[in-house]
């Protein structure tokens, strides 16, 4: 592949590699579980039985594939990585080029349901997108990465290659989980080129000054009590990824059942469970369990970077029951938040669960730039 080559591409996962997964589903050796223990030592048993299931009798890769590729879909290479993307043009002359990037434990799946109504709106008055939507480096269909140092900047400047040579020079960055951190990266390098940057979460922290605590409200400290919540109850994902993903990294590819449980802990039980098998499905076929939780480990080891605020225009989204940002932080971080929301439904895959409300904002705010 030449340096700048843009080749097109196509999903389909040999049958063998079907075949070797569903056996190994059917042989799952199950661990032992408290009788009564629930959700307290983790996924629940019952959960990822019922998941497991699902996966082995009634997920079909064949017709997720399919779907998949009635979308033009590309591969090219940047800095050493295989980039796959899909590319849904709108017909519309003045539609804005937007590059979308999901997260873990998610993938290009979180954002199917949008594509149509983001590059075809059925309002001549709405904004239409050229859509342009990666797998991150070391995720799903483009494969493992071979080098060190994927992390979010890493990516955000392969992001704006990509653009680059699709020949955008202006352009939208859109983001959720690991997306939301990359895109005001995208922002942040390109400057002169990205009209806006649209995420569901702004991952801003405290500092460690106290006067930054002076003026919080009420909503402010709850965000921060379901912070600490989170740390105490959840984080240990973030841990493992970030200190040993290698050590990890053995049972993810070798039991499907074992990736599953582990994937699910972050997708919460009202998705559903064909979302859930699913994704698990894409990080499984594409070999992808170990490159793709490297991600944390690359940002908890990478120098810093350009600490100063971001100057592009942002939007954030946020859904029930997700990150809950804290403008007093975020603003510290991004110099120019113009569109600040909350809404009481959707969870952290708002793309897939409330597709309609998150498009609605996307759309409102880059028609407002």
């Amino acid at each position: 592949m030449g340096t700048h080559e843009i080749l097109p591409a196509r999903i389909d996962i040999p049958q063998a590699r079907l075949d070797d997964l569903a056996d190994r589903l059917r042989r799952t050796r199950r661990p032992d579980a408290l009788p009564d223990a629930g959700a307290d030592y983790g996924v629940p048993e019952d959960r990822v039985e019922r998941l497991r299931a699902h996966w082995l009798e009634k997920f079909d890769w064949r017709a997720l594939e399919a779907r998949l590729n009635t979308y033009p879909q590309f591969t090219t290479e940047i800095d050493g990585a295989n980039i796959h993307f899909l590319h849904v043009r709108s017909s519309r002359e003045d539609a804005t080029p937007l590059v979308v990037t999901h997260g873990w434990p998610g993938s290009v799946l979180e954002y199917l349901d949008a594509i149509d109504a983001l590059t075809e709106p059925e309002s001549p008055e709405d904004p239409a997108f050229h859509v342009v939507l990666p797998s991150m480096p070391g995720f799903g269909f483009s494969g493992p990465t071979r080098d060190r140092g994927w992390d979010t900047v890493r990516t955000a400047r392969a992001w704006v290659e990509l653009m680059a040579r699709l020949g955008y020079d202006s352009y939208g960055a859109m983001g959720n989980d690991g997306g939301s951190m990359v895109s005001p990266e995208v922002g942040r390098l390109a400057p002169d080129h990205v009209v806006g940057v649209h995420v569901t979460q702004l991952f801003s922290f405290p500092s460690g000054d106290p006067a930054e605590f002076a003026n919080l409200t009420e909503e402010d400290q709850a965000a921060l009590a379901h912070l600490q919540w989170f740390y105490e109850n959840k984080f240990s994902f973030n841990q493992v990824h970030s200190q040993q993903p290698l050590t990890l990294a053995y049972a993810l590819a070798d039991s499907p059942a074992g990736l599953l449980a582990w994937n699910s802990q972050l997708m919460d039980d009202d998705l559903d469970d064909e979302f859930v098998v699913a994704n698990a499905a894409v990080y499984w076929l594409t070999g992808t369990a170990a490159s793709s939780i490297r991600f944390y480990y690359e940002n908890a080891h990478a120098e810093p970077g350009d600490t100063g605020p971001t100057t592009v225009p942002t939007a954030l989204a946020m859904f029930e029951g997700d990150f809950r940002s804290i403008r007093a932080f975020a603003e510290r971080d991004h110099g120019n938040i113009v569109r600040w929301n909350s809404y009481g439904e959707g969870g952290h895959y708002a793309a897939h669960s409330a597709t309609d409300t998150l498009v609605r904002d996307v759309r409102q705010f880059y028609g407002e730039l």
